[in-house]
């Protein structure tokens, strides 16, 4: 059990926020067997023509692609915690390095603040303790945060009552 938490509280909120990606590991293998082949493909003609640089820049391209796919699978491995009760604001935050931050403060000495755009919608979650922000849900869409943001604001409330 949680040291810090008292047996008898009620969770008000909890959540694990994770960065959406569209695209499965399937997915990816079958949008990358596409791209390899049609670059096979097109280079090869290139190659039979006699223009053998272009072929070359044909297998970079799909490199290029290759590893900006993984960068962007390996960001998807940040996730945060955050969770909720009548004394206890516990956020947890790990990087896809893995690294780890937590804050831990009582909900009733936090706000939050978040700031709107017109034709984006929420654009920044923050909660603010002591003056000092901590952006939550930075990775995720507008519609992500909004809820994110409904439930915080429903517990910090149920908190301060």
């Amino acid at each position: 059990m949680d040291a810090t938490r008292l047996p008898h509280e009620p969770t008000l909120f909890e959540a694990r926020l994770k960065p959406h990606r569209s695209l499965s590991r399937a997915g990816f293998i079958a949008v990358m067997a596409v791209l390899g082949g049609v670059s096979l493909t097109v280079g090869s003609a290139f190659l039979m023509m006699g223009a053998w640089p272009i072929f070359g820049f044909f297998g970079l391209d799909v490199l290029l692609v290759y590893l900006a796919f993984r960068a962007n699978f390996r960001s998807a491995r940040a996730y945060e915690d955050i969770h909720v009760t009548p004394s206890i604001l516990r956020v947890r935050q790990v990087s896809h390095h893995g690294n780890e931050r937590e804050n831990v403060t009582n909900p009733r000495w936090v706000r939050m603040e978040t700031t709107r755009d017109e034709d984006y919608g929420m654009t920044r979650l923050a909660l603010i303790s002591r003056g000092v922000p901590l952006v939550v849900g930075a990775f995720l869409g507008p519609q992500q945060r909004e809820q994110v943001a409904h439930g915080l604001a429903d517990a910090l409330a149920a908190a301060k009552r």
